[in-house]
């Protein structure tokens, strides 16, 4: 059993993560809470311990307003690169 103890950093495009990885606290939770997968099948997908999962996602849960403002900031964001995009005539995303 590991006695690791996760933390969480924002040092990476000042999006909350697992020190010293690449991998979004969001992403995870999206994983487990939106996709249904099991900790541990996260956890071994992105070579994590078990209890990085975890960390995030008791993260995840004390701080909802942070997570709103960050889904809000991606989908504009998406929505700028969207309008962004040229396209030729009569072709439009996929719905």
């Amino acid at each position: 059993m590991s006695t690791q103890t996760a933390r969480i950093a924002k040092d990476l495009l000042d999006e909350p993560h697992i020190e010293g990885r690449r991998i979004p606290v969001l992403t995870i939770a999206e994983r487990v809470e939106g996709r249904g997968l099991e900790p541990k099948t996260v956890a071994d997908r992105y070579d994590l311990d078990v209890t990085e999962v975890y960390a995030a996602l008791l993260y995840y849960h004390e701080h909802p307003r942070a997570f709103e403002e960050l889904r809000r900031e991606r989908d504009e964001l998406m929505d700028e690169i969207e309008a962004d995009i040229n396209r030729p005539e009569g072709v439009s995303p996929p719905n």
